[in-house]
């Protein structure tokens, strides 16, 4: 486990508190314009919180119950008819999210965003005027359906614009503006849920309007993002866009530099052909697909969407009186989690953080399992019995470290590694699978709890007892880190991109850095190497030498 030390990250990627004085213009407006992209995990974030307050508040249960009545004899959904209501959500956002390349390749990053919102919008205007089961499922999955588009365009439009020296922390602000929206969702469901009105639900409900406006506004004032405008040939728009970004003249030498090194890297990308879906399992880039798809997925199986989806029913059945308060406080503490994991990304490196992060989230859930099922047990009517109050509280306590331990490292960090480690050729198609994993993880625990937590025939109760399968996937999550992801702090898109031909071990990656760039292979290649007297200079052999090197390997982990 040495290379997870400290003292192992590449020293080429210091730690910063501020712009590298190497680097020339402003880096304010990036960062401002990819906080602000961040704003639609809200969208995500709330939309998937909301539900659970939802789900036990008695006016709606009442309202939309078909006939079934709970252990205690009230009027409720069904725990099918949950199932369906909160996993029909992650069916959509499945759907949108292999749909977001089609949208992101063709009308841009920018107005795929614009045009996800609306899809969201018509999916709160038919949960908001739902009074029945049938249009609050077709309303759940069309907000899904948005919800999904955006959740992988977001993570892309902020990396192709953030500079490489912060683009973690800017990356996993998105996971942050999605622990808001969780927090905000158990703020609006913990003021609503005595009324004894449509307004116990519609209201949560509706504020998802105003998520949605302030986004589209905002884009349609922000620009499109360089590495699009390159990769429609459009320099002139790209050389514009990324001088807003760096806040620097667009003929400026430094932006100059970097459009044309992203121009050598997409004309070297694009020398080896076009790129399709089944492209991005071919070959060496197999390595990489199944890494972004292993992180979203294991991101999922740790449990933490249990918490958020069915976290207030749990703990109403445990025995907490307060279960509301309770979810308002663990969502509190998903978001003042993030914040130090968005310091450390680009501060400590990715491999770290997810390692422990790992290590954290195993011992949590093993004791909060252990806890729980020792500690509780049912009557003869499937009611929960609570042995111990004081271990019940423990358990809570427990929940809340799991939650520190999540939101500081694997719920930003997935979203951060599959953000950077696709090249340009493939990164639409290759970020909409594995955000699709994401949510077909998400679909399947939600659509799967119920059956696998409730009592009755044909349910597994398990109880307490689902926190021994969140233990084993975090366990899995351990040695996951440490033979797949590579460390990408401080590298630029085109650098990782390069690492991933030369290294082929994850956890020698800390000490990888960068030989040569696709600007410098363009120069040798078109100059044929030559000086003035017509002979190949000395310097231009040693640079053809590095390159050739260099390229052969990256047309090797690249090559569809």
């Amino acid at each position: 486990m040495k290379a997870f030390t400290k003292a192992k990250l590449p020293i080429s990627a210091p730690a910063v508190k501020i712009k590298p004085p190497a680097e020339a213009g402003s880096a304010w407006p990036a960062i401002l314009i990819g906080l602000f992209v961040a704003f639609g995990g809200v969208l995500f974030g709330y939309d998937t919180g909301t539900i659970s307050g939802i789900l036990a508040m008695d006016y709606w249960r009442n309202t939309f119950s078909t006939g079934y009545r709970d252990p205690k004899g009230h009027l409720d959904v069904s725990p099918a008819q949950s199932s369906a209501v909160v996993s029909i959500l992650s069916a959509g956002t499945f759907f949108g999210a292999l749909a977001s390349p089609l949208l992101g390749d063709h009308i841009g990053r920018r107005w795929a965003l614009i045009a996800s919102c609306w899809v969201f919008n018509l999916g709160v205007i038919l949960q908001t005027a739902a009074t029945g089961l049938p249009i609050f499922l077709a309303g759940r999955f069309f907000a899904g359906l948005g919800v999904g588009l955006i959740s992988a365009l977001v993570p892309l439009y902020q990396s192709e614009t953030a500079p490489k020296w912060i683009r973690g922390a800017i990356v996993g602000a998105y996971q942050l503006a999605i622990t808001i929206g969780l927090l905000l969702a158990a703020i609006l469901d913990n003021a609503t849920h005595e009324r004894q009105d449509t307004g116990s639900y519609r209201i949560p409900i509706a504020v998802q309007f105003a998520w949605a406006i302030i986004l589209i506004v905002g884009m349609l004032l922000l620009p499109e993002t360089p590495r699009y405008l390159i990769k429609r040939g459009r320099m002139d728009q790209a050389a514009v866009a990324l001088g807003k970004l760096r806040r620097l003249p667009r003929d400026h030498p430094a932006v100059e530099e970097e459009l044309a090194e992203i121009e050598a890297n997409h004309k070297f990308e694009l020398s080896l052909g076009k790129s399709s879906y089944i492209d991005c399992f071919r070959g060496p880039m197999r390595k990489r697909q199944l890494t972004g798809m292993g992180i979203q997925a294991l991101q999922q199986l740790t449990g933490i969407n249990f918490i958020f989806y069915y976290g207030t029913q749990y703990f109403k059945n445990s025995g907490i009186s307060n279960a509301f308060t309770i979810t308002m406080i663990t969502s509190s503490i998903n978001v003042v989690s993030t914040l130090p994991g968005l310091y450390a990304c680009d501060h400590w490196g990715r491999r770290p953080l997810l390692l422990w992060g790992a290590v954290g989230m195993c011992v949590s859930q093993f004791i909060v399992a252990v806890l729980g099922t020792t500690t509780t047990g049912q009557d003869l009517g499937g009611n929960i019995l609570v042995f111990n109050v004081a271990a019940q509280k423990a358990s809570i306590a427990f929940v809340c470290i799991y939650i520190f331990f999540f939101a500081s490292t694997w719920g930003p960090l997935a979203w951060v590694v599959t953000g950077e480690i696709f090249p340009l050729k493939t990164r639409a198609k290759s970020l909409s699978m594995t955000t699709a994993t994401n949510w077909l993880l998400n679909w399947a625990i939600a659509y799967s709890t119920p059956y696998l937590v409730n009592y009755g025939a044909g349910y597994a109760n398990l109880q307490s007892k689902i926190f021994f399968i969140w233990f084993a996937a975090c366990f899995l999550c351990i040695g996951f880190v440490f033979f797949f992801i590579y460390e990408t702090k401080g590298l630029s898109l085109e650098e990782v991109d390069e690492m991933y031909g030369d290294c082929q071990k994850a956890w020698k990656s800390p000490q990888w850095s960068p030989k040569v760039r696709f600007q410098q292979r363009a120069s040798v290649a078109g100059q044929g190497g030559m000086d003035g007297r017509g002979t190949e200079s000395e310097e231009a052999r040693k640079s053809a030498g590095d390159v050739e090197g260099s390229v052969e390997k990256r047309e090797h982990a690249t090559n569809l």
